[in-house]
């Protein structure tokens, strides 16, 4: 069983104000005519009201806050200057409504920020030029239907009413942190440049030392003349020892004879 509005109303208000409620949602609970919703939701951005069985919009309250209206499935007929005191709207959904006549609409010229306008499956888009008489009333309007004046999509964040500021503010982040990044990037590859500089200088400082080193150990004046004197040393030994020992031996003999 369906639930009237203004019971609805008190059960999504789970205890709080109503002028803490950002967003309510009353689809499918029965009312004709708007019950129990106030000028005290002065806070609402978003609110949605699909299938509750409409047939006019008096009595809609005041809402300055409010962004986005879904009231498909309803059988509204007229009457949208009923929603004058809501001059922020941007998504405003007539979707399975009895709206015939592009003049039923005229009543939107006034809001300047309306961006998307959804009249699927209204009487009023089988009229001839329906788009063009459309856009060419609500000059504002970005989107109908989903697509704009040359029949492009709307993107997913554009429809459930993201602003398009702050992706652009999200994307030029991205694009200063990747600038940073490639600073980092070219940093990092001067100073690895810089390291094999040093490498290489002390890579070529060891060498030339090793290079004296090994000039300094194979040439030693000293020690070359030293080992010449030890040789002629030795073979002058080996000279006077060899007629020594002839004539040890001539003597020996001269002995025996005796």
């Amino acid at each position: 069983m369906s639930m009237e509005m203004a019971k609805r109303i008190e059960l999504e208000k789970r205890g709080r104000k109503p002028s803490e409620i950002l967003e309510l949602n009353l689809d499918s609970c029965r009312a004709p005519s708007i019950d129990g919703l106030t000028e005290e939701y002065s806070e609402l951005e978003s609110l949605s009201l699909i299938n509750v069985g409409l047939t006019t919009l008096k009595g809609f309250p005041s809402l300055p806050k409010l962004q986005k209206l879904e009231l498909s499935d309803n059988r509204i007929q007229s009457g949208l200057q009923n929603l004058q005191g809501c001059p922020s709207l941007t998504h405003l959904s007539l979707s399975g409504n009895k709206i015939k006549e592009i003049d039923t609409l005229r009543p939107l010229k006034n809001f300047s920020e309306l961006k998307h306008l959804d009249l699927f499956n209204c009487e009023v888009t089988q009229l001839d030029d329906y788009r063009e008489q459309v856009f060419e009333l609500l000059p504002n309007l970005k989107y109908l239907d989903g697509f704009d004046k040359n029949d492009k999509e709307a993107d997913d964040d554009e429809e459930d009413g993201e602003d398009g500021s702050e992706n652009d503010d999200d994307e030029e982040d991205e694009e200063d942190q990747d600038n940073e990044d490639d600073d980092d990037d070219d940093d990092d590859e001067e100073g690895d440049e810089d390291e094999e500089e040093y490498e290489d200088e002390d890579d070529e400082d060891g060498v030339d030392d090793e290079e004296e080193d090994s000039e300094g150990e194979d040439f030693d004046p000293v020690d070359g003349e030293n080992e010449d004197d030890e040789e002629e040393e030795e073979e002058e030994e080996d000279d006077g020892d060899a007629p020594r020992g002839t004539k040890r031996k001539h003597e020996d003999e001269e002995e025996g004879d005796d």
